[in-house]
């Protein structure tokens, strides 16, 4: 025993010393650039060193939270998963497991812990570089081809082959390559709201649920406890008037995972080391407390209003052979995961969502997709070459008169066909407006032929389509 409480004496000297240690290396990246992957090691090896030592309880602190956490977690499911590529985005399968006794009991698969089916099913992209998630939700009753087990519900697959039949089936789905795992259990999300002081999510509507989860709230914004953000996951019931309750309840899923990562990424050491220590009760993964508090550390910073994306898997309802299935519009879900590839938001148009304005939203609304498509495409054009070629149409808001046609003239000397007139009103800000992907080239070239200082945006319809490129001039450029 005396041993084991000077190894914890040590290691707390050593958070001490590597605290000074990070201190030193921030007064030394003033002095070297070079110096700074070095640093924000060091740094790291700090925040993790203080969380050991806040929690008092040093190695074995640090042992008995990971063996929680990877509770689970055998070695069919890691040789299933993909190696991560440090820095680069990542695809983690998220499962959230309804562990309700009753339930399970009465289950065709009997009463053993693999009876319970994944109650709510999330592939997430992360991206550390960017500081950018994306949680697609996939709905639990989508028809899909499971081999040996035959036609099958996607939420059979956890019951069937566990974690590991899960990500085969999941990757299959999706043609992505699935580097992590999580496994939630729906019945512990209270402590981890808890834990992080609650939560804040926009509720389109109000959530009046009396006979099931007993909620009865507000529409707007509403400050969640555990307990009433781990009912408002569950209040499928509340929506049976617009629909299919079960995707409102994994929007709502979606919204307070969302709201527990802005409450993380802001907190202190103390709330992290609680959050962490809480969520090894209810989560099983095959990352470390340390592969978790590195992630997080990685991602502090970014901008959780508008970079934490989510979408649902495209389907229709459908009674086939006895029983109602959700199934995939292959071609609306290829085009989705296209834009989460990107980094993008999931929808192109809020009009894709079917739960937009009903269903709870992460602390403040969603950024609009035209937004999300106007920064992306900066993105998008800086791995694109100009092209000189294509019909335009410049039209002049600046209120400066003949500025139009002497740009239509220097862009029909470069190679462009270009035509110009007059916009509706007079506007401030110069825009490029490109249509389809393929025009996304010629509109760079224009911008480089005008020396205009705009990052071009795709038509979401706002504009005409008859032109490759719409160029309205605004008074900044006069």
């Amino acid at each position: 025993m005396a041993r084991k409480n000077m190894g914890d004496e040590d290691l707390i000297r050593d958070a001490r010393g590597l605290s000074r240690g990070c201190s030193r290396a921030h007064y030394a990246q003033a002095r070297s650039h070079r110096r700074t992957r070095r640093i924000v090691k060091a740094a790291l090896a700090c925040v993790l060193a203080l969380v050991v030592a806040a929690a008092g309880l040093g190695a074995a602190y640090l042992g008995n939270i990971n063996s929680r956490l990877r509770k689970n977690i055998d070695s069919s499911l890691l040789g299933t998963l993909s190696k991560r590529q440090t820095g680069k985005p990542f695809y983690m399968l998220l499962l959230g497991v309804d562990r309700d006794e009753a339930r399970a009991k009465g289950s065709e698969y009997g009463s053993s812990e693999g009876a319970y089916r994944s109650d709510s099913i999330m592939l997430v992209r992360i991206d550390p570089q960017k500081k950018k998630a994306t949680l697609v939700s996939i709905p639990r009753d989508l028809r899909v081809d499971m081999g040996e087990y035959g036609t099958q519900k996607i939420n059979a697959a956890y019951a069937l082959g566990g974690p590991t039949l899960a990500v085969k089936t999941v990757q299959k789905l999706s043609g992505i390559k699935i580097s992590h795992y999580a496994e939630v259990d729906m019945d512990g999300m209270e402590k981890v709201v808890d834990a992080v002081g609650g939560v804040t999510v926009n509720l389109g509507v109000a959530v009046k649920d009396p006979k099931y989860t007993k909620l009865d709230l507000p529409a707007g914004k509403v400050k969640l406890n555990g307990k009433k953000a781990a009912l408002l996951c569950r209040a499928r019931h509340a929506y049976d008037s617009y629909g299919a309750g079960d995707f409102y309840r994994a929007a709502n899923q979606r919204a307070v995972i969302a709201a527990v990562a802005k409450k993380v990424l802001s907190s202190d050491v103390a709330t992290m080391t609680k959050t962490v220590t809480a969520m090894a009760d209810m989560v099983h993964t095959d990352m470390s407390a340390t592969d978790i508090v590195s992630l997080a550390s990685d991602m502090r910073g970014m901008d959780t209003n508008k970079d934490i994306m989510t979408g649902m898997a495209p389907t229709e309802s459908s009674y086939v052979d006895g029983g109602w299935y959700e199934i995939l519009r292959e071609s609306a879900w290829e085009k989705m995961m296209a834009r989460v590839e990107k980094g993008k938001s999931p929808y192109s148009s809020s009009d894709e969502d079917p739960t937009s304005g009903i269903s709870a939203a992460s602390g403040s609304a969603k950024k609009s997709s035209a937004e999300d498509d106007a920064s992306s495409s900066e993105e998008d054009a800086s791995n694109v070459e100009p092209s000189y070629e294509g019909s335009v149409r410049v039209l002049n808001g600046s209120g400066i008169s003949g500025l139009a046609g002497q740009s239509a003239n220097s862009l029909a000397n470069a190679g462009f066909d270009a035509v110009a007139g007059n916009a509706a009103e007079t506007t401030r800000e110069t825009k490029v407006i490109y249509n389809g992907d393929d025009a996304l080239a010629k509109s760079k070239g224009v911008i480089e032929t005008l020396g205009l200082d705009v990052a071009p945006i795709a038509n979401d319809g706002s504009y005409v389509n008859t032109q490759d490129v719409i160029v309205i001039l605004g008074s900044d450029q006069g």
